[in-house]
């Protein structure tokens, strides 16, 4: 199923975790109401609304404001201060899901005086999420878990300032969209488009098998400029990928690396 995907809709899962894909098909499996492999296989190969459900479910939506607070105080602490020199600043922010951490680095920039000269591309494979980034409307229920996190990141305004409420929804200020750009990549299958100063892609690489994970480092570290930073999540490394001795470790707890070679 996985091959025909790859070869039908140019979507390749080949060399994803096993053990998670597998798990995610069974899921839609069940969800469809079928028995087997073979007759999901029938149905995302011949009707493309049940491959927009499967791809929904091999894309993992799992985000929020100012996740892992901490990050972004390291991130405020150790990087800031060295993207300062800089005269424009490009980042890169891979597989940016619904969007609600990219809003987040906006917010921070802005309050450091950086946003207006920077531009922050934002990328996802998934289309449905990146429509919701880009509206910038989240759930008015999730702004008390939002506000702490910001407040833990080291924000230093009323959180509140950056949105507005409407019913059950809150849409962010449009002043914090006017140097987003968001736009589908596949970290599969693209290339390069462009040279960043910081490259932030979060808990994304768990997902990948060994093969696959050399890929993508080697796509970040052709993309990253001279002393360019990668962020990666908690439970990712550059410790044993073909790329380690390109970087040196800024902060190992939160992942982050400069760009030595």
């Amino acid at each position: 199923m996985l091959e025909g995907i790859n070869k039908l809709y140019g979507y390749d899962f080949r060399d994803y975790v096993f053990s998670s894909i597998r798990r995610r098909i069974w899921h839609r499996v069940h969800a469809e109401r079928l028995t087997t492999i073979s007759a999901l296989q029938e149905k995302v190969l011949h009707h493309p609304d049940y491959l927009q459900r499967l791809l929904s479910d091999f894309s993992i939506q799992v985000t929020e404001m100012f996740r892992n607070p901490d990050f972004f105080k390291v991130f405020r602490e150790k990087v800031i201060p060295c993207l300062r020199e800089y005269p424009f600043i490009r980042i890169w922010h891979a597989g940016c899901s619904t969007g609600e951490e990219v809003y987040s680095l906006a917010i921070l920039l802005h309050e450091e005086g950086l946003y207006e000269k920077s531009i922050l591309y934002a990328t996802d494979m998934n289309e449905d999420a990146l429509k919701k980034a880009t509206l910038g409307a989240f759930p008015l229920e999730k702004m008390k878990t939002y506000t702490g996190n910001y407040i833990l990141a080291g924000g230093r305004q009323a959180f509140s300032k950056y949105y507005t409420s409407y019913d059950d929804c809150v849409v962010f200020a449009n002043f914090l969209k006017k140097n987003l750009v968001f736009a589908q990549h596949n970290l599969v299958t693209d290339g390069s488009f462009n040279e960043f100063h910081v490259i932030i892609c979060r808990n994304v690489l768990i997902y990948f098998n060994k093969r696959l994970q050399n890929r993508v480092q080697q796509l970040f570290c052709d993309s990253l400029s001279s002393s360019g930073y990668l962020v990666l999540g908690k439970k990712e490394s550059i410790q044993f990928s073909d790329f380690a001795d390109q970087y040196q470790e800024l902060n190992g707890e939160q992942r982050i690396y400069q760009k030595i070679r």
